[in-house]
């Protein structure tokens, strides 16, 4: 068979060469066009449940949560493991389905089981499946943080959660960014408990106060003559600290007790339970950095690393 192929490789040379140069243009073709990843998938389809419940302990997470989330999908169409962790205010459940499985009716099927235990999640409590990505997808880690601290740290997390993020998130094939150091901005209330009795003011009476003042309501729309028609609304959002000091809390004596009266309204940062740092090797041979916002990406499974 070898001598076979041997002699009519010698008498049909041309032939041979044409084929050779075809196989070649080919195979460089395909190594064009095939996808570059560190990693190959070494996991099954994955379903990643995360539900957030501030304020309750890893036993009542697990308890309230954790357990009918897991009762709910064992069992179901293609479900080969379920696995689950439980921290303070959250709990994660891995849903992992059978080889050559199509992940997006995995998540339907997922969903739907969602849909059957809803009910018996504690008040205000709601199962979302977390964007697909790949256990080996993990890119790039990218640290962000100001040179001789002229930008607060506020401000470099916001940078990164509101600018950097969302231009990482437009990339085809990554998956998502997670955000971690810094300090997440928020609208702080600082109540102060001597204002509260004074005014006889409760929690419960700011708390429902300034959810009440933060919406926008509408009116319909304003019909006019020709082609044109105008919307009716009142704008309540709040935009500023000084939107937030003059929420109306309650009214004492005919006089309006306003928030900046029982409370210090400030910027402050959302309370931490880690923080970030990076560090780069300068021009002088020293490294340099410290505290700052690191953003992990991930990417789809099967997507291009590049």
């Amino acid at each position: 068979m070898l001598n076979a192929i041997i002699r009519f490789a010698l008498r049909q040379r041309l032939l041979v060469v044409v084929f050779s140069l075809f196989l070649m243009g080919a195979g460089g073709w395909q190594a064009l066009q095939m996808d570059i990843d560190v990693f190959p998938n070494l996991n099954r389809p994955r379903v990643v449940v995360m539900v957030e419940a501030p304020g309750m302990a890893p036993e009542e997470v697990e308890a309230l949560i954790t357990f009918p989330l897991e009762t709910a999908i064992n069992g179901a169409n293609g479900v080969e493991a379920v696995r689950s962790s439980a921290g303070v205010g959250i709990s994660v459940t891995y849903v992992e389905f059978d080889w050559g499985t199509d992940i997006y009716n995995d998540r339907q099927i997922v969903m739907e089981r969602l849909q059957l235990v809803q009910d018996r999640m504690p008040e205000g409590v709601k199962p979302q499946l977390a964007p697909i990505s790949s256990i080996m997808g993990q890119i790039i880690m990218i640290g962000m943080w100001s040179e001789g601290d002229k930008t607060s740290p506020l401000e470099v997390r916001t940078l990164a959660d509101w600018v950097v993020r969302q231009r990482l998130l437009t990339i085809p094939g990554v998956s998502q960014v997670f955000t971690m150091g810094g300090g997440r901005m928020q609208f702080q209330v600082l109540v102060d408990p001597d204002k509260l009795l004074q005014y006889g003011v409760t929690l419960h009476d700011v708390k429902l106060a300034c959810e009440e003042s933060n919406e926008n309501a509408t009116g319909g729309y304003l019909d006019e003559q020709g082609p044109n028609e105008f919307l009716v609304r009142a704008l309540g959002r709040v935009q500023t600290i000084d939107d937030l000091k003059r929420v109306v809390v309650t009214m004492r004596e005919g006089r309006p007790v306003l928030l900046s009266q029982i409370a210090s309204v400030v910027e402050g940062p959302q309370v931490k339970r880690g923080d970030s740092s990076a560090y780069v090797l300068n021009e002088d041979g020293e490294f340099s950095g410290g505290s700052s916002v690191v953003l992990t990406v991930n990417k789809q499974p099967s997507a291009d690393t590049r």
